[in-house]
């Protein structure tokens, strides 16, 4: 049985865990992510992705009775393999979206914070509760939480492993929009498949340059950024973006 899968519709591409009660994450599941994620960057029918895991809940965590049986020796050979399925979805060369209901802990929320958006239900609870297991965040949390919501808050959350509702989450930083848990999915297809309209290469040049950029100095990231503006200029989207701009005013350039 496939627990998560990849859903194609006007050029947005859901990957979607299905693996009730809880979407608990086990390795056929993390390994599926990583094999879906290069799928969804290579297709060119897919010019944005949601990552959601349905209506009652996101993904609750990793599989605890999977994990207990692993000793010293197995982690070290698997942990490598997590944290690349989950780098394989924060590198998709598209815009992403997480589409959060209810929980989103541990590898849940991990697999959140891979997304370049996340937009949450108004129940959801999202944390990284691993030190309640003796344990740190393996899948990139104590990584790109701190990128994100800041090394201070970041610290809070994995050092006491308590949950944050969907309104702290916000006003932290941890997710970006907070609607009622009916309009989740809705809200993340209109800003997915709004994008979706884009021009894909300036997209994708946008989202490497931001994030190579948070991985480096300055002077890096400034010449990654001139790199690829310059480049741009190669490309049918740059002429079509132009022209439209001046024959016709700003925003009305059609991509497609």
């Amino acid at each position: 049985m496939a627990f998560v899968n990849l859903e194609v519709s006007g050029g947005v591409g859901t990957i979607r865990l299905d693996r009730p009660p809880l979407n608990a994450l086990n390795t056929s599941i993390q390994d599926r992510l990583r094999e879906l994620a290069e799928e969804a960057a290579r297709r060119e029918d897919v010019r944005a992705v949601i990552l959601y895991g349905g209506e009652k809940v996101f993904a609750a965590g990793a599989d605890i009775k999977e994990m207990r049986d692993m000793d010293h020796t197995a982690m070290v050979v698997r942990s490598r393999a997590l944290q690349e399925s989950f780098t394989a979805v924060a590198r998709i060369p598209k815009p992403v979206v997480a589409a959060v209901t209810g929980y989103a802990l541990g590898g849940g929320c991990e697999l959140a914070l891979c997304a370049d958006f996340r937009i949450a239900a108004d129940n959801a609870k999202l944390g990284q509760p691993e030190i309640l297991l003796g344990l740190i965040p393996g899948a990139g949390g104590t990584q790109r939480l701190a990128r994100l919501v800041g090394p201070s808050r970041a610290k809070d959350l994995i050092f006491t492993g308590r949950q944050v509702g969907a309104e702290e989450a916000l006003s932290i930083g941890l997710v970006d929009r907070v609607v009622p848990a009916a309009e989740v999915y809705e809200q993340a297809l209109a800003w997915a498949g709004k994008l979706a309209q884009g021009p894909a290469l300036a997209l994708r040049a946008a989202k490497e340059s931001v994030d190579t950029g948070l991985e480096t100095d300055l002077e890096t990231g400034l010449a990654v950024e001139r790199t690829w503006f310059a480049g741009l200029f190669a490309t049918e989207d740059r002429e079509r973006g132009m022209r439209s701009f001046v024959e016709e005013g700003p925003g009305k350039a059609k991509f497609l």
